[in-house]
């Protein structure tokens, strides 16, 4: 018989890491629908009928972001057969708040306490057995990193959705108010006693979502035992049932878990907590980090040795060395078989559209390896805690820093990292924004600009403020939408500082690959559709196939170019740039290096790398039109893979148009106002 068993539990409590072992590599990640919150669900590995659902953690089932509704709405709507609870050993009295709220509905449930071997440590004893009594429900101990006790919990799991067996209700409340939520279960009586009783005591709680599913005839009956129970509670019902299920909670404690130590001990995780959130301490020891990480993953020069590339340098060299070779031959081979010269150009066209995500992907790989270690072993959550006082100011949380600093690295990526956010405004705003920030396909661009038209100046001075600029529209870009856009969505930020714990190998590879898979497939196909559309037009007219100056392309070119004679640069080979940068920045160097005299591979790599200039680039350029080509390039609509992964994170082609539009006006705001400024000035 197959069967579904939903995972619910708080954050951190390790509800992934039991998912990941019991699905091992079985799994399939997406958001649920009508929401980006990421959907995870896998086949139990040891029994292919049983179907795991991993829901987004949360502290309670009452509605105060689209993580708690989904888990809501999935347990009470959809109705699994069966709830596994994780609850955290060492931070039991918390978790099982949760617990008692999941036992409201009535669905068949097991709890399993997690993290025995954390709860032994510390010399404390939680009686599961007892526990099991007191609540009615199996309590099975676990220890999820290490696999056991995992064959115990999912034969309970499985037995309690085979039997259909509902939990049994409690006694919380005071004979008041189980009075008033039974009144008001009667008037509701929609035919499942579990499920009235559920919307009772929501309604007593002043749930509007659960509110607005009553009929209005229903509300007004329901209306004075509703205001009946809040007069008692002294005009808050929900902090009265909130002290309630404490109190239970308090009680089944005192029965259940025994305490080695009376007195606060100072842990491990504390003492770290001294130094890495410390007000003085934390931001440089963060920037360490990030740069060990950015270094392991982009750096050239790894360890500060001369040649040594890093992890995801090396990988990424392989993949192109081997892709290279293999288009080499594919394209050989078009042409060994007498394939017309257009049909040459499209495979050749096509191969290097799919290199260039092949060759992104080990540093996505490597990249996201190290944030997941980050993540799990509870790192991040102290960044976002340190973060969320300067970022605040500007209408954001501090979990928006960490997209925003995968930016500087790749925007696809940092965009996906976006999900993390809770609230739905910190995650459009931060989609919005983080594409201002200066991936690494944007830097051979102010190399080409910094050796062509600043030889004569302090280069290193010129890109670094290219980069200053991302950073500050971005600040302001934030609090203009915050204050313009978003100015009636309050952002709650409710964070816990987990444990410091040491992830699994197997739960960290698991997270890479997922994040890697999803790179692949989305940004992949994007970009390997607009690269054969940019062939297309830059390699025909109207009249069949064509030099470039005379193609569709350029034609395209000249139309456009007027939008941005305001910013200094109205040449029709300015705009082809911006357009095929689109598919990825560095195409603009590429660009330009055909368009400004035909220069060969070889020079094209060593203006990329800022070792070689383009002279006719002047005849186009001054340096304050460069300048402001440079920032709008940085600032105006990312490539492609990004806009891909903007859609499907934003789930909406609105709100993804929307973002677009904010950048492309942003851009060339900033990029005018450079021009005008610039001119007067210089």
């Amino acid at each position: 018989m197959s069967m579904t068993i939903a995972l619910a539990g708080n954050p951190n409590c390790g509800k992934t890491t039991l998912f990941n072992e019991l699905t091992g590599a079985r799994q399939h990640v997406g958001n649920w629908p009508g929401v980006t919150v990421e959907k995870k669900d896998g086949v139990y590995r040891k029994d292919k009928e049983v179907t795991i659902l991993d829901l987004p953690g949360t502290y309670s089932l009452s509605p105060y972001s689209a993580e708690e509704i989904v888990a809501r709405d999935y347990i009470v709507k959809d109705k699994p057969d069966a709830v596994i609870n994780i609850v955290d050993g060492t931070s039991i009295e918390r978790n099982l708040y949760l617990t008692l709220q999941i036992m409201e509905t009535r669905i068949p449930m097991v709890v399993a306490m997690n993290m025995m071997d954390e709860v032994e440590a510390r010399g404390d004893r939680i009686d599961c057995k007892k526990l099991s009594e007191v609540l009615g429900v199996p309590v099975i101990p676990i220890i999820a990193r290490s696999a056991k006790g995992l064959k115990e919990l999912m034969d309970a799991a499985v037995a309690v959705a085979r039997e259909k067996k509902r939990t049994a209700r409690l006694s919380i409340f005071d004979d008041q108010l189980e009075g008033t939520i039974e009144s008001i279960a009667d008037v509701l009586a929609g035919g499942d006693e579990a499920e009235d009783y559920w919307k009772a005591v929501k309604l007593v709680e002043n749930d509007e979502i659960v509110a607005e599913t009553i009929s209005e005839e229903k509300r007004r009956s329901i209306s004075p035992l509703v205001d009946a129970a809040a007069k008692n509670a002294d005009g808050d019902a929900e902090a009265k049932i909130a002290d309630y299920r404490y109190q239970y909670i308090g009680q089944v404690v005192k029965k259940c878990v025994q305490k080695a130590n009376k007195t606060y001990v100072e842990t491990r995780s504390d003492k770290l907590d001294k130094i890495l959130t410390n007000r003085i301490l934390a931001l440089p020891i963060f920037a360490v980090i990030m740069y060990i990480m950015f270094a392991c993953t982009f750096s050239e020069n790894f360890l500060f040795i001369e040649g040594l590339p890093s992890p995801g340098v090396w990988l990424a060299g392989i993949v192109e060395t081997v892709w290279g070779a293999l288009a080499e031959a594919v394209v050989g081979l078009a042409e060994g078989a007498g394939a017309s010269e257009w049909a040459v150009g499209l495979v050749a066209s096509c191969l290097d559209g799919i290199g260039a995500v092949a060759g992104f992907l080990p540093l996505v790989l490597v990249l996201f390896l190290l944030l997941s270690f980050l993540e799990d072993s509870g790192y991040m959550a102290r960044v976002a805690f340190v973060m969320d006082r300067i970022f605040r100011q500007f209408g954001l949380s501090g979990r928006s820093f960490i997209p925003m600093l995968m930016g500087f690295g790749c925007s696809v990526p940092a965009l996906m990292a976006s999900r993390t956010l809770e609230s739905d405004k910190d995650r459009k705003i931060t989609m919005m924004i983080t594409p201002f920030m200066s991936c690494g396909a944007k830097l051979p661009i102010y190399a080409m600009f910094a050796a062509t038209l600043f030889a004569d100046s302090n280069q290193t001075m010129i890109v670094f403020s290219i980069y200053m600029v991302g950073i500050v529209v971005a600040v302001l870009g934030a609090l203009i939408l915050n204050k313009a856009v978003f100015k009636s969505s309050a952002s709650n930020f409710i964070m816990e500082l987990p444990q410091y714990r040491i992830p699994t190998l197997k739960s960290v590879l698991i997270h890479g690959w997922e994040k890697v898979k999803g790179f692949a497939v989305k940004a992949g196909t994007v970009i390997f559709a607009s690269t054969v559309l940019i062939w297309f037009l830059s390699n025909f007219n109207f009249s069949g196939m064509c030099d470039m100056e005379e193609s569709l392309l350029a034609t395209i070119g000249n139309a456009i170019k007027w939008i941005f004679v305001p910013l200094g640069w109205g040449d029709w080979r300015a705009s082809v740039g911006v357009v095929t940068g689109w598919i990825a920045k560095e195409n603009i160097v590429a660009t330009f290096g055909q368009l400004f005299g035909g220069v060969s591979d070889e020079v094209i790599e060593a203006v990329m790398a800022g070792e070689e200039a383009l002279p006719e680039i002047s005849t186009v350029f001054t340096r304050v039109s460069a300048y402001s080509y440079m920032a709008f390039n940085l600032l105006c609509m990312p490539c492609f893979a990004a806009v891909g992964a903007i859609k499907r994170e934003m789930g909406s082609w609105k709100w993804t148009l929307r973002a677009v539009g904010f950048q492309m006006l942003t851009a060339y705001v900033v990029a005018l106002l450079i021009n005008v400024v610039g001119n007067l000035i210089f």
